[in-house]
């Protein structure tokens, strides 16, 4: 097998543990790129990178990468998707991966007349557990799925200029914390839902600050997505059927779950590190590119940018 080398554009907190967690026998994180060639050289130099560029042109330009980690704010992800793609090469981005589905549509279609891999570094898609916990609801043991809660609540100092909060920078709970909620909801419903109700509290900038949200599919299975940016939530997401329910403790990055069984039975699964939860990321995207694992995860992220979109819609009917 061929060494895939990858390189970053986006140097914040995010690409700085992507860095310093990365580890694949087929994989080399070869260049950086940064719109300052101080800060990148810097950055390689602290991560022991070979390349470091002064711009995305540069890093584009080069003939050896093979893969770009895309790590800028979400408002930017598609000014630089779509430019990769352009250049040949295979895309790995941060989420949420664009900012509608309009965006994330003109993505995918680029890539496949690329013929390359574009997937989203959503780590529930990715985790080993969520593969285990897919083959049990499957399996038919618990029985029909009724019911998906997924809460999620990370309380943010209340700046109207952090990005968090600023409408310049994508802030909003929504964009933030909520796809990990709403792609855990739709990892296993087993088939797309329509938002039913949403309603939300915006932040005085006027992005989300809290919400929540009922999704239901022609199953008639359900979904509860409940966000705040003011308020600790645990993030505990739980799967209902008929004969049991399944519990995901820190469901983000999980590598651990509890069953518990109608008649008071319990079976607890663990599988994957969470620590490793981006050389997932990694692992995965590489095995995409090669063909030896479909990459399932991509018409998941279009489902959810989808339900990402119904929700801000009916937020704004609900301005009005």
């Amino acid at each position: 097998m061929k060494t895939y080398h990858w390189g970053i554009v986006g140097l914040g907190d995010i690409a700085h543990q992507f860095a310093q967690t990365f580890s694949n026998p087929d994989s080399e994180l070869l260049a950086v790129a940064s719109r300052t060639q101080e800060k990148a050289d810097e950055f390689a130099k602290q991560y022991q990178i070979p390349k470091a560029y002064g711009s995305f042109t540069a890093l584009l330009a080069d003939p050896e990468i093979d893969i770009i980690y895309i790590a800028v704010p979400n408002r930017q992800h598609i000014d630089y998707i779509l430019p990769a793609l352009e250049a040949g090469k295979h895309v790995l981005c941060e989420k949420a991966i664009t900012m509608n589905q309009a965006e994330l549509l003109s993505a995918v279609k680029l890539a496949e007349q690329k013929d390359l891999i574009l997937a989203e570094a959503m780590t529930i898609f990715n985790m080993p557990l969520y593969h285990q916990l897919r083959k049990l609801a499957d399996s038919g043991k618990l029985g029909k799925l009724k019911m998906v809660q997924a809460p999620f609540g990370s309380y943010k100092e209340p700046d109207p200029k952090n990005r968090f909060f600023n409408p310049d920078l994508a802030g909003g709970a929504l964009l933030d914390i909520g796809t990990y909620a709403v792609s855990f909801a739709r990892y296993f419903l087993n088939a797309q839902p329509k938002v039913i109700a949403s309603n939300v509290l915006p932040f005085e900038t006027g992005v989300d600050e809290q919400s929540v949200t009922i999704l239901r599919n022609h199953k008639n299975e359900m979904a509860s997505v409940t966000l705040t940016f003011q308020a600790k939530m645990p993030k505990t997401g739980i799967v209902a059927f008929e004969n049991g329910y399944i519990t995901v403790p820190e469901y983000p990055r999980a590598d651990k779950a509890e069953i518990l069984y109608n008649d008071g039975t319990k079976e607890f699964i663990e599988s994957g590190d969470t620590q490793e939860a981006m050389n997932y990321e990694i692992q995965n995207m590489v095995a995409f590119i090669e063909g030896t694992k479909p990459n399932t995860s991509l018409p998941l992220t279009i489902d959810v940018i989808q339900l990402l979109d119904a929700m801000q819609n009916a937020w704004a009917t609900q301005a009005n």
